[in-house]
């Protein structure tokens, strides 16, 4: 290169328009590499020139809509409607696991408070089965002092009454711990 700078460079400096970041990252590679001649050096003030001047090729770019981020250099989001479906998006899984459990306590609390309410207090398994109680699914477990467990769905519980019989209590004492 003798002191001399290429046509090609030279015009890829000149027109920003017509180049991209990988190509000047390349002739700034091979200006490098002639380590003699500290003249070629001069082609990197361009490079901080052209990035200050151009800052749209190093600007940073939203996590979920990928629009160009404004502000702070730090920011991540554009928007705090595009930071809450990005986050929403990652704990989708663990949040619709929770929402799942939650709806089966609040259906088998329903269907407990409505027998209760209807004066039944004594019903069949298989009734409760019917209506879509699910057995597997209760906030807690009571023993009397007897040695009756009682599977509580928040305030409203059963225990088993024999023959496939159960029977359906409430606890008032649920409510004074709120």
């Amino acid at each position: 290169m003798n002191g001399q700078y290429t046509p090609s460079l030279m015009h890829t400096l000149d027109n920003p328009l017509q180049t991209s970041l990988p190509k000047l990252t390349l002739r700034f590679y091979e200006v490098v590499n002639h380590r003699n001649d500290y003249s070629h050096l001069y082609p990197f003030e361009n490079v901080f020139l052209y990035l200050y001047q151009n800052f749209s090729a190093v600007e940073k770019k939203c996590l979920d809509c990928g629009e160009i981020i404004h502000g702070r250099t730090d920011k991540k989001f554009c928007s705090d409607q595009c930071r809450n479906n990005y986050n929403n998006r990652l704990n989708r899984d663990t949040n619709n696991f929770v929402r799942n459990v939650h709806g089966l306590l609040r259906k088998n609390r329903r269907i407990l408070a409505d027998l209760y309410i209807e004066g039944k207090l004594k019903v069949h398994k298989d009734a409760l089965f019917a209506l879509g109680y699910n057995f597997s699914f209760f906030t807690h477990v009571i023993e009397s002092s007897k040695g009756v467990k009682f599977h509580y769905c928040f305030e409203y519980g059963y225990c088993e009454a024999g023959n496939e019989f159960v029977e359906i209590k409430m606890n008032s004492q649920y409510l004074d711990y709120q």
